[in-house]
């Protein structure tokens, strides 16, 4: 789901994937950790999205697409601790 900025409230635990377009993007901790080995990929399609998600009334969808990560990714990966959302201290 996308929402529009400082609508969705970023739990503690959710882990920052990266940024699409300068947009910051988060995962859940359950779903991190069943995804931590895959490279996540986020295109935007021409078609109808599910819900209330932003893009929905403009003809498009996120689409994600995923890979494996090799051995060196992975190792280089887990050495690097995750980001996470803001600390409620």
């Amino acid at each position: 789901m996308c929402y529009p900025a400082r609508e969705f409230k970023v739990g503690q635990r959710d882990v920052h994937l990266g940024d699409v377009d300068g947009v910051p993007v988060y995962i859940g901790a359950l779903q991190y950790e069943a995804w931590r080995h895959t490279q996540l990929l986020i295109d935007v399609v021409p078609g109808r999205g599910g819900g209330f998600s932003l893009e929905a009334p403009l003809g498009v969808r996120f689409l994600t697409r995923s890979r494996v990560f090799d051995e060196v990714e992975q190792a280089w990966l887990d050495a690097c601790p995750p980001r996470t959302g803001p600390s409620t201290a």
